[in-house]
């Protein structure tokens, strides 16, 4: 369900007349309780809408709608082995040069399912050599070196979602 068809189930709860809705289709569950009636007898309360669904449900991110949404939500304290890794990675990012991705897309690290790799870790490569693909949009984009050196490390597997500035290759420079 996305977030149109929500607004829509709302606005027909409200002018339905009906107290309480509640819908459940697989991982996602949504629960409309609206007291319009009375509302409009006495203009107490406002509906309220209560949505659960995990955090992507069909591509939108499940947001508190109603009272909860105006509740500051407190990030989640990072665990001490993930800032250990994030300051060794920090270190070892600081001798190599980082390829970054130009561009959100999914990354491939072939021509075509049937090709070699690009780069392999280990490969000598020059400024201007193609690393990989990304795809956007039903376009090929080939992402280039733009240091000479050696590959170091693949960051990101094949055929996978890749956001932009996400680092891609770690490359020791010649």
């Amino acid at each position: 369900m996305n977030l149109r068809e929500i607004q829509e189930l709302i606005k027909f709860v409200a002018k339905a007349g009906v107290n309480e809705v509640a819908i459940e289709h697989n991982d996602f569950k949504i629960c409309i309780k609206s007291e319009s009636l009375a509302r409009k007898k006495t203009k107490q309360a406002p509906e309220q809408v209560l949505v659960s669904a995990p955090v992507v449900a069909q591509g939108i991110p499940s947001q508190p709608v109603g009272p909860a949404a105006a509740m500051p939500i407190a990030p989640a304290a990072p665990s001490e082995s993930i800032e250990t890794n994030n300051t060794n990675e920090e270190t070892v990012e600081d001798n190599y040069h980082v390829v970054n991705s130009p561009m959100i897309g999914t990354f491939y690290r072939k021509p075509s399912p049937d090709k070699d790799e690009f780069v392999q870790v280990g490969d000598m490569v020059k400024e201007g050599d193609t690393l990989c693909v990304v795809e956007a949009m039903k376009l090929f984009n080939e992402i280039e070196a733009d240091i000479t050196g050696t590959i170091v490390k693949v960051l990101v597997d094949d055929s996978t979602p890749i956001e932009y500035d996400q680092p891609l290759f770690w490359i020791e420079p010649a």
